[in-house]
């Protein structure tokens, strides 16, 4: 199943869906060297998003949350790809200049069309997402 999305940050990933549908702040609330999320209370709270396709309805806090994106991949710990219902300018910068690929507005709800652990590919390229062959069900 292809879902169709608007491209904010070129590049193709794929790996295994983390998802939540709470906003993410990143400033404070993912550790930028283990890539572990920190946020207290947060349904990820304990879990890493490094190489994870991260699905979240947008992020939330500090200008400051772009530069620990940045963070994240210089660490090796980064997302492989990022989901959003709406990016707001914070996220799409952060993506851009790490080079990890996002798209927004999905024509589906990922919340129901996607569960976590599900492997899934991002073509931020061609404006999609994608169930790799066996996530179906």
């Amino acid at each position: 199943m292809k879902i169709k999305a608007h491209r904010i940050s070129k590049g193709r990933a794929s790996g295994s869906a983390l998802i939540t549908t709470e906003p993410i702040s990143f400033l404070g609330g993912i550790n930028p060297e283990t890539g572990v999320i920190t946020e207290k209370g947060s349904t990820l709270e304990g879990k890493s998003v490094s190489g994870k396709i991260l699905i979240f309805p947008g992020g939330i806090g500090s200008t400051v949350s772009s530069y620990v994106i940045y963070q994240l991949k210089k660490n090796n710990v980064a997302p492989a790809a990022m989901i959003n219902i709406h990016t707001e300018p914070i996220v799409a910068v952060g993506a851009i200049i790490s080079e990890i690929p996002l798209v927004d507005q999905p024509e589906k709800n990922p919340f129901e069309a996607i569960k976590n652990g599900e492997e899934i590919f991002v073509n931020a390229d061609e404006g999609y997402i994608e169930k790799s062959e066996g996530s179906y069900q």
